[in-house]
């Protein structure tokens, strides 16, 4: 019993292990769909074909992101070359180990299988079952002959188990190697595409350099812009920080209130107790602060780097947070205090979070919309039009309105993040990319 339990366990294992190597292939496949759609969606956005400095800039930004994402996705699939290569030795070791016990296993059978043909007679069987001396070794020498009988069949279950085995793990030997060898080959041909990219980001790198001085009255114009912008949602956000000030206040002195006529019932029941140590239970209901803005506060705290992206579709960051040089100019130092996210045509702003609409405001014929998530506030510049009112309670990824399509094809969303007036870096906050 201990010889069958411990076959069938082998065989269970070994199926097990062949199955494990199948499903780690196709997680693999299905991961690398995925990224190639991450990257092909990515390259959707149609680059301006104007040769202005700020549609050049914006060109150099998406390219600069592409090139990025394709050297993260190469590097990924490197990665699972080493992965599936490991995997092929795994399998290697274990399809020699198996070919040796089935070497083994056919070497016992050809043994059970000769004896049996020597002795293949019945009148054989008979001569050695009644040349017996007694009844009691008549009677062995019978089990003898059956449970030989049963012994071969076995072994010859055996081998075919263990061919069976043999062809399995030889057909996830073959997998796993074509799984490398098409791996290997997606990723020459994204370093062709990416060798591409860089020489069109070097020719406009190139034209771009011969333009700083427009270059840099761009920037300005552009920071001046900014920080009228920002002048505005800073006094929004001062006006919503007093507002919640206000509402604290107001619960405290609700608060209070209950306190106070919670307190002067008890001390009138005590009153007219005859036994001070049986006070009646205050039947005066008190109070109940239902503090939405900490509970807010705390579950959007606890989805750091899980947020979903502000923007519907294929997306690209052309512009980060914080002060940063541009690679390939001289000179050219931006200071954002959020992050700008290139769309296609027709993208849509959405919530990021749970929270209620607490300001819309227009600058430069464009709406803005800030939402409150508690004491952090989400802020989406650039839309042509709001689908929302101020007090609208929205959910995660509700649509706030259509992205702004400048004159040169540009859909670009400004997203800023708040915690009361301390600026934070968006990409933080938001779920990162497949890479």
């Amino acid at each position: 019993m201990k010889r069958i339990w411990s076959i069938l366990l082998i065989g269970l294992v070994s199926v097990s292990l062949c199955a494990q190597s199948t499903k780690k292939i196709r997680e693999l496949e299905k991961q690398h769909a995925a990224l190639q759609k991450q990257i092909s969606d990515s390259e959707t956005l149609l680059q301006s074909t104007k040769k202005d400095v700020k549609s050049q800039l914006d060109n150099l930004a998406v390219l600069s992101g592409q090139i990025a994402d394709r050297k993260r996705y190469i590097e990924t699939m490197e990665k699972d070359v080493l992965v599936i290569q490991s995997e092929i030795d795994r399998l290697k070791t274990e399809l020699s180990t198996l070919e040796r016990g089935l070497a083994e296993k056919k070497k016992k059978y050809e043994k059970s299988v000769m004896y049996m043909y020597r002795n293949k007679s019945i009148q054989e069987k008979l001569m050695f079952i009644f040349s017996a001396d007694n009844l009691s070794q008549m009677y062995r020498r019978m089990r003898y002959v059956r449970e030989y009988a049963d012994y071969q069949r076995r072994q010859g279950k055996e081998v075919q188990r263990k061919q069976r085995q043999v062809a399995d793990k030889q057909k996830s030997l073959l997998a796993s190697r074509d799984a490398k060898a098409n791996v290997l080959k997606q990723g020459e041909a994204e370093k062709l595409k990416l060798e591409a990219q860089e020489k069109e980001r070097r020719a406009l790198l190139s034209s771009l350099q011969k333009k700083q001085g427009a270059i840099q009255r761009e920037i300005k114009e552009k920071r001046r812009s900014a920080n009228r912008l920002n002048a505005e949602i800073d006094r929004l956000i001062e006006i919503e920080i007093e507002a919640a000030r206000k509402r604290k206040e107001a619960e405290a002195k609700r608060k209070a209130e209950a306190e106070r006529k919670r307190k002067e019932v008890q001390k009138e029941a005590i009153a007219e107790a005859k036994k001070p140590a049986t006070v009646p239970e205050s039947k005066v209901e008190t109070y109940k602060v239902d503090n939405e803005d900490l509970r807010l506060s705390n579950v959007f705290e606890k989805n750091k780097g899980r947020l979903p992206v502000p923007i519907t579709g294929a997306y690209a960051i052309i512009g980060h947070y914080g002060k940063y040089q541009v690679k390939g100019l001289r000179n050219v130092r931006l200071d954002n205090k959020g992050i700008d996210i290139k769309g296609k045509n027709g993208a849509q702003a959405r919530a990021i979070f749970d929270g209620e609409v607490s300001a819309i405001f227009q600058y430069n014929g464009l709406a803005n919309v800030l939402v409150r998530h508690g004491s952090y506030i989400s802020v989406y510049c650039n839309l042509s039009s709001v689908l929302v009112k101020k007090g609208s309670v929205l959910k995660t990824r509700d649509i706030i309105g259509p992205v702004h399509t400048d004159a040169n094809g540009n859909t670009v969303l400004h997203f800023q993040l708040r915690k009361e007036t301390a600026k934070l870096n968006p990409e933080l906050w938001l779920a990162k990319k497949l890479f």
